[in-house]
């Protein structure tokens, strides 16, 4: 099995090296971020064609694109194993443990955890001076007034009906409070409930004659529209099938508009494919997709990946593609598909654990940048990242020096993908695993997991694991109780714990930009 490339088991380990803060160009570039959900390494054909040397069950050729025309970081991961909780931290740079739920997650009428201070994707591209949009799944709250119109309704129970809260329209803690200038959003994306979407804050039928009911699985248009979430408020007409074209000609229309403008702009795109329920179009932009894989989750890969193909297509046909900086990435692992499995489509990659778990397998993601003529073409980083660090990126390719308390945990990346900067092995990495409340201690090729549900003295130690020596993390490889190991096990838990409890930066504070 074909995992070097992908994994790092035989990785040269080097000196961490300091550099001066690289010049970027005086204008700043347009930059999209595409964020997928549930997409594991196998489900992209460049990782399958990798490990199995045979051509994948479904075409992704635009990811396969980005795959090489620019960086790919073989050690990227999602912040957390779930979805709900990584999207805060890709939004915000910090860590899951920084906001009001430690765990996530957020449904629709939930709290927000993003604070006035918070440095969003969204502020730093407005503090640059571009135009910022977020289109897709959001999941980290809002605010909805009650039906009587008189304050925030705040009901524990997301299945509220129609006589109980009025989401005409978010009225707060949306894409529009935290830094962007336009959205069109879904705020549980396609797994509801809510089912329903809102452009610029306001209702978007999906239909002229829609209305909001309580949409279940007895009047839905197809009693599968409604996920395992269960049903709750929506658009009487909302089709899940309809959902990635629709964001696809969102984003190509926000790229249109802006391209034409006096200044760049930053898209975040975040895509509730490959999620579940799997109920992709018939047809996307001229190419088949209903009935063309093996199963119904293998089909909306390739949804997705038209909607990676929309957005670049948007930039290639409005002449700002090559002024452009793209990154993708996944908000966790990937799904387990047992029928595409046994015929070899696998997306976790070979590697143990999926979805919500700590191993690799649930946090591994794909995670490439693209920027022509500034990142090397078919380039390749063992740096370890999590999707946490665009924050500080995008805010370095800007010349923004965060404040010391925003951004916590996010690490600029802009030294290595312009070459000036070797990869920081050594980076103490902190994780979470999902629904399990596991913590994950990452420092160059060791991992320790802690289960923080069985406090006794402290939280219990489940494994270590030199993911150099045993990338597949076979448990009789597993080091926790092997004597030699004993001092390591110790220092890793407590630098974890220390952190941890003390509030402080995993990442140094920015310094101050060279431009």
């Amino acid at each position: 099995m074909r995992l070097n490339t992908y994994l790092p088991a035989f990785l040269l380990l080097c000196a961490c090296l300091t550099f001066a803060k690289p010049a970027v160009a005086e204008a700043p570039p347009n930059i999209v971020v595409i964020m997928a959900d549930d997409l594991g390494p196998g489900d992209v054909g460049y990782y399958h064609k990798l490990r199995t040397g045979k051509e994948p069950f479904v075409a992704t050729p635009y990811m396969d694109a980005l795959a090489t025309e620019g960086m790919r970081f073989s050690d990227g991961h999602s912040s957390t194993a779930l979805c709900s909780p990584t999207r805060y931290c890709a939004m915000t740079g910090n860590l899951n443990h920084r906001s009001v739920a430690p765990w996530g997650v957020w449904s629709s009428f939930r709290q927000t955890p993003i604070t006035k201070i918070d440095a969003t994707l969204g502020r730093v591209g407005q503090m640059g001076g571009l135009t910022t949009g977020f289109i897709g799944k959001y999941h980290l709250g809002g605010d909805f007034m009650n039906a009587k119109g008189t304050e925030v309704y705040r009901g524990a129970n997301h299945k509220a009906k129609p006589e109980q809260v009025d989401v005409s329209r978010m009225v707060g803690s949306g894409p529009q409070q935290i830094g962007f200038d336009y959205s069109f959003t879904m705020p549980a994306g396609i797994q509801g409930p809510l089912y329903t979407a809102y452009e610029n804050g306001d209702w978007y039928p999906f239909s002229d004659d829609s209305k909001l009911v309580y949409l279940d699985k007895t009047n839905a248009l197809d009693p599968a529209f409604v996920s395992d979430k269960g049903p709750g408020v929506g658009d009487s007409h909302w089709d899940t099938r309809r959902v990635g074209p629709m964001l696809a000609d969102k984003a190509a229309a926000f790229i249109e508009d802006q391209a034409g403008q006096d200044k760049p702009f930053l898209l975040v795109f975040w895509s509730p494919m490959v999620h579940i329920p799997h109920l992709p179009p018939k047809e996307f932009n001229g190419r088949l997709i209903a009935g063309q894989g093996p199963t119904p989750h293998v089909d909306i890969i390739a949804d997705f990946d038209q909607q990676v193909g929309a957005i670049v297509e948007a930039l290639k046909a409005q002449g700002v593609y090559d002024n452009t900086l793209i990154f993708l990435c996944s908000d966790n692992g990937g799904l387990r598909d047992g029928k595409a499995e046994k015929l070899g489509h696998i997306s976790f990659n070979g590697l143990r654990g999926s979805k919500n778990q700590p191993h690799e397998g649930g946090h591994r993601v794909p995670f490439f940048a693209v920027w022509p003529g500034k990142i090397a073409p078919d380039s390749e980083s063992a740096q370890p990242v999590a999707n946490r660090d665009i924050v500080a990126t995008i805010a370095d390719v800007l010349g923004q020096t965060l404040k010391k308390n925003q951004a916590m945990d996010s690490l600029s990346l802009l030294p290595v993908l312009l070459g000036e900067a070797e990869d920081d092995l050594d980076r103490f990495l902190p994780l979470q695993g999902g629904s399990n409340h596991e913590l994950i201690n990452r420092r160059g090729p060791w991992k320790l997991i802690i289960d923080s549900n069985h406090p006794q003295t402290e939280f219990k130690k489940v494994a270590l694991f030199n993911l150099y020596d045993n990338p597949l993390e076979l448990e009789e490889q597993n080091l926790l109780t092997h004597p030699d190991h004993a001092e390591r096990v110790k220092e890793m838990y407590d630098e974890f714990m220390r952190w941890r409890e003390s509030g402080e930066r995993s990442t140094p504070p920015m310094a101050q930009s060279a431009n």
